[in-house]
């Protein structure tokens, strides 16, 4: 299958800087926002450091990507609920992996996967830093990094993740802490800042 690269929208990326107001959202459920399964529920589980991206937040993200990931590739490097890598697959990427340490949540994920019938899903119970580390490169249009921010994962995992990426892919991160305008082979393309996430959307070689 031939993989489709991913486009910019050509907006100057220093005038990128977006502040949303966070709003309130039930931690027993996060809803899909976009695409095949618009309102679709996913389970969200009491678990340490689990914390789904907020419903404006994804919304942001997937206007600056775009509507249609028809042909992409995607990982998702620390699922949790899932919300990013099916909010991707909901929008017609070919190939969406979700990666997770927590059995529970690995369950959760594989519930949801079959209940969606997201037969371009697939969920791996792993480490992502040791998975990333021994993953072969440049073999992903877009890389989700969303770690527990107490872990303290997200500048080492975009380090990790950026090999993985094709020439012109895409990097989301969320972190506790601003994070930087440039990365060693990453140049900054939006961020936002929601509360405590601060989000930035990265291009290789861009």
């Amino acid at each position: 299958m031939s993989k489709a690269r991913p486009q910019a929208d050509g907006r100057d990326p220093k005038s990128t800087r977006k502040v949303i107001k966070p709003a309130t959202q039930h931690l027993g459920e996060v809803r899909l926002i976009g695409g095949l399964w618009k309102r679709s529920k996913l389970p969200v589980a009491d678990r340490p450091g689990l914390r789904p991206t907020p419903d404006r937040v994804r919304e942001t993200l997937f206007n600056w990507l775009g509507q249609d990931l028809a042909g992409w590739r995607v990982l998702d490097a620390f699922a949790g609920s899932g919300a990013l890598g099916f909010e991707a697959a909901s929008r017609g990427a070919a190939e969406v992996l979700l990666l997770e340490n927590d059995p529970l949540l690995v369950d959760s994920l594989r519930d949801s996967r079959q209940r969606l019938d997201a037969t371009a899903m697939r969920v791996e119970r792993a480490d992502a830093m040791a998975w990333m580390a021994r993953s072969a490169p440049a073999r992903f249009e877009l890389v989700l990094i969303d770690p527990p921010f107490d872990a303290e994962l997200a500048v080492p995992a975009t380090v990790a993740a950026t090999r993985l990426l094709v020439e012109g892919g895409f990097l989301y991160v969320e972190a506790g802490a601003p994070l930087a305008d440039t990365l060693p082979g990453l140049t900054l393309h939006r961020s936002l800042r929601a509360g405590a996430v601060h989000a930035g959307l990265y291009r290789r070689g861009a």
